[in-house]
């Protein structure tokens, strides 16, 4: 039963107003996550890990979009911490995972690679950005936040926190389920 819930992934990342510094790099500061149970067409768990960088900083830029300050960031767990949390916590190696677009699934890709960390996910990702525009028999694929507004729903908490961004996506994932559009588990 438990393998058949999903684990609705949001990242926010540093970032800059520009190129990326010299000597640094895009690296995860926060993952968000909503588990959500499709058979009972609900959200089940809610939960942020924050993340230490290791070769970049947090921007004035980046605070001001993701609200996440050095200060707070500084207070995370490593990235490898973070990585045996999500398999230790949310049966990351498991579950089916799905993430607004495929940016989430290749920043982790990226990040794992860079730092000689295993991948924390099991092989089956759904992007779900890709889905809902199929769904919607949408030409272009929408924003989390646009996709929101043509179902009809409010965005709830401040866009790019990545622990709210998984809460809306996961409310966009649960309008794919009940429209019978979500991919069968398997």
């Amino acid at each position: 039963m438990d393998d058949l819930l999903i684990n609705v992934i949001d990242v926010e990342a540093t970032c800059w107003d520009g190129p990326v510094p010299p000597g640094q790099h895009n690296e995860i500061i926060e993952i968000g996550l909503c588990v959500v149970d499709p058979a009972a067409r609900r959200r089940v768990g809610r939960h942020r890990v924050l993340v230490r960088p290791d070769r970049s900083e947090v921007s004035a830029f980046c605070t001001e979009l993701t609200g996440l300050t050095p200060a707070e960031v500084a207070t995370g767990v490593s990235f490898r911490e973070a990585c045996a949390l999500l398999e230790r916590e949310h049966r990351s190696g498991s579950r089916l995972w799905a993430s607004w677009g495929d940016y989430d699934r290749k920043q982790f890709e990226a990040q794992c690679g860079r730092a000689g960390v295993p991948y924390p996910f099991e092989a089956r990702h759904v992007n779900a950005k890709a889905v809902h525009a199929a769904s919607r028999g949408l030409r272009r694929r929408l924003g989390m936040a646009a996709a929101l507004r043509g179902s009809g729903m409010e965005l709830e908490g401040r866009h790019h926190s990545g622990v709210d961004d998984a809460w809306n996506i996961a409310k966009l994932v649960l309008e794919l389920v009940e429209r019978g559009d979500w991919p069968a588990a398997g």
